[in-house]
């Protein structure tokens, strides 16, 4: 699904990222550790082509993510749900409105649509909220609706930003539970993180692969946590 061989990515002498070789399987569920500054959130553009490696090779979905043009990088976004560590929404639009503006723009809105997006509001607990507009959700509901976003297109692929990291303890958990659910239904997730109490929790859940990312690479800590 992501393979990388020798990748590498920076902007000058010292690189943030270098001799990164890995593979994320279908179906896998990885935890991405490391300090603040050690290049987490490189390493996801990196897997979802917002950033070509500078040196080395990145094949996403078996293609080679250096030679995509535009709109193949478009078409591959489209199996790649990204919930970013700062989820930005339009503020003037009701929250199921952003929750469906990826079919907006790729053209699939319409009335064939709302029963599933209607299930997948109700399925991350926003029912109730619908049709408030982000300034008036709680950050565990922005989250929430920040993760129901990414996964509207059904995607492959899910990479999360540090997603409980302005979050209390339980809706970590529960963003965590919504992750996992993902994930046994043969999603594969990768969730960059520094909270290692949540990987912990995970234990019960899943069983995930830790990544720690240090110096610019990454060891992996064993197939279970």
């Amino acid at each position: 699904m992501i393979q990388m061989q020798d990748a590498a990515f920076g902007y000058g002498r010292d690189p943030i990222l270098s001799a990164v070789s890995l593979r994320l399987a279908p179906g896998s569920f990885h935890f991405l550790t490391g300090p603040s500054g050690a290049g987490k959130t490189t390493f996801l553009k990196l897997c979802y082509g917002e950033l070509v490696a500078t040196s080395g090779a990145v094949a996403i979905f078996g293609q080679d993510a250096g030679a995509l043009d535009r709109d193949r990088i478009a078409q591959m976004r489209e199996r790649i749900g990204v919930v970013h560590q700062d989820c930005e929404f339009l503020d003037h639009l009701p929250i199921r409105d952003n929750i469906a503006l990826p079919l907006t723009v790729s053209g699939r809105d319409g009335p064939a649509q709302d029963a599933n997006l209607d299930e997948l509001i109700a399925w991350v607990g926003l029912s109730a909220r619908a049709h408030a507009r982000p300034p008036e959700l709680s950050g565990g509901e922005r989250q929430r609706a920040a993760l129901a976003r990414a996964i509207i297109m059904d995607p492959d692929l899910i990479l999360a930003d540090e997603p409980t990291g302005n979050v209390d303890w339980d809706m970590s958990l529960r963003l965590l539970q919504l992750l996992c659910e993902l994930n046994k239904m043969g999603k594969t997730v990768l969730i960059a993180t520094h909270d290692m109490a949540l990987i912990r929790a995970a234990k019960a859940q899943v069983q995930a692969r830790v990544l720690r990312l240090a110096g610019g690479r990454i060891n992996a800590a064993g197939a279970d946590l």
